[in-house]
């Protein structure tokens, strides 16, 4: 799991649980002595609002440990996957697009940064140089042929090969 989503994650874990277990609890402690508990809006609203948290952490507790289960090593040298940059040519727009496939977490389209799990990522992870990738989204089909594709291990190699000041000849 990338070291920023994880640090993300547990941020919000963390405000969460300080919510649930502290402010909250007050919160509904004060609308209590309030009184009249089926006119009380505060106490509603609080009570609303701890639903909403403790459904928002078991969201994020089970994420962290779906990321935590991701083993780089099953992911592909010779196709497209999680870490991905493939350039593809669209030809409905007739232009070429450089995506990365990521967590969706990290996804912002505008960026480029296209999550494993939307409809293009869907399409585009394991297909190879060459491939068309057909993807159905709400304005038709589109098609996008791979023409360059950098793995995550590639991209580690890369990495660890500037890092050292080895070169590629």
């Amino acid at each position: 799991m990338p070291e920023h989503i994880k640090k993300q994650l547990l941020a919000e874990i963390e405000i969460l649980e300080r919510e649930l277990s502290h402010e909250l609890p007050a919160e509904i402690k004060k609308a209590v002595a309030m009184g009249d508990l089926s006119e009380n809006a505060e106490y509603h609203m609080a009570k609303q609002r701890q639903t909403f948290v403790d459904a928002r952490l078991g969201q994020l507790k089970r994420r962290m440990a779906e990321l935590s289960l991701v083993n780089l090593t099953n992911i592909p040298r010779d196709r497209t996957g999680f870490g991905s940059t493939v350039v593809v040519y669209d030809s409905t727009k007739e232009e070429e697009i450089v995506y990365r496939l990521v967590t969706s977490e990290e996804s912002d389209v505008s960026k480029g940064l296209i999550s494993t799990t939307s409809p293009i990522g869907r399409g585009l992870v394991g297909k190879r140089v060459g491939d068309i990738a057909t993807i159905v989204t709400p304005n038709g089909k589109r098609e996008l042929e791979i023409l360059k594709l950098t793995t995550i291990h590639d991209e580690a190699a890369a990495a660890g090969s500037e890092s050292t000041g080895a070169t590629k000849q």
